[in-house]
């Protein structure tokens, strides 16, 4: 008898010491490392992803308050997937089985025609190519407006970036001049700057015991257009990279509190994002797609 891993069809890429499982259901980042280390928080391929470890969200990230919204005059419902919290939370796509429409031995692309949704009427030709190089490991998001009508639509991820252990020790650089707070439904209340507060990570330092589930933009870049984010050990020993290149405006910074015990703390989520938490329901940066229109966002890992 064979068994199904409950994400599907395991697909390994790898090259210069570097090597990447994605999967099959929510073409998901399962693993990645480098000559052995572990890069980000992965999960065995007999369990589901912990936190939505690995997962693009699309067509938008993070949550939409009460699950409603408005777009071009329609009041619209999502399913509320977040029951606790009363919304609907991280797209449609991170239980949904993508197709292998490119490969070779160095990077894998997945397609998903994705059909319209409850609260999304909308037909969305998405494609997430993975692709590893000396610069480590390169994802490319593009989704096209297969329908008739305009769409709203946001692209997220959610990797765990990880030293090999607790955040707690971790020294975290973090180029964002602004920062969301929340309220208990994790919906945003108000925006400040970091100057003088516990969010201030443009220069690099200890997380220490601060708990993290905190949006942040104001994004500075260097001259190839990229923000970086970097985790270092405490010992300055390793470290991990995540680089966003334009129309990514938005980092969501987790530090897992909330998760089970086994990965509670045990990596930092960041979560490149186009728009906001919320964004449907505001209208803040979300691409308005037309009709045979496409979207391209680009992001990367690479070790320290």
């Amino acid at each position: 008898m064979t068994t199904i891993a409950p994400t599907g069809a395991q697909h390994t890429v790898e090259a210069g010491g570097l090597r990447a499982v994605v999967t099959e259901v929510g073409a998901g980042l399962r693993s990645l490392t480098h000559d052995g280390r572990p890069l980000i928080l992965d999960y065995p391929e007999d369990s589901l992803p912990v936190g939505s470890a690995g997962l693009p969200l699309l067509p938008w990230p993070n949550r939409v308050q009460d699950g409603r919204y408005t777009f071009d005059g329609q009041e619209r419902q999502l399913a509320l997937t977040e029951p606790k919290y009363g919304n609907a939370a991280h797209g449609f796509t991170r239980s949904l089985p993508w197709q292998v429409v490119g490969r070779d031995e160095h990077s894998i692309r997945l397609g998903l025609r994705l059909f319209p949704q409850i609260g999304y009427p909308h037909i969305l030709d998405l494609a997430i190519g993975y692709a590893l190089g000396d610069a480590g490991l390169e994802v490319e998001v593009t989704a096209e407006n297969a329908g008739g009508t305009a769409a709203p639509y946001g692209f997220g991820a959610h990797p765990y970036l990880t030293v090999g252990g607790p955040v707690d020790d971790a020294v975290l650089e973090l180029p964002a001049g602004r920062w969301l707070a929340v309220d208990e439904r994790k919906i945003p209340v108000g925006g400040q700057d970091v100057d003088d507060t516990a969010y201030d990570f443009r220069s690099p330092r200890p997380i220490g015991a601060l708990a993290l589930d905190t949006p942040f933009t104001g994004l500075t870049r260097g001259a190839d257009g990229l923000v970086r984010v970097r985790l270092t050990a405490g010992d300055g020993g390793r470290g991990v990279e995540l680089w966003a290149a334009e129309g990514i405006g938005w980092l969501q910074v987790y530090t897992g509190d909330t998760l089970a015990e086994s990965h509670r703390r045990a990596g930092l989520a960041v979560e490149p994002m186009s728009c906001p938490p919320n964004a449907f329901r505001t209208g803040e940066d979300v691409v308005r797609l037309a009709p045979g229109e496409r979207a391209v966002h680009r992001w990367g890992i690479r070790p320290i």
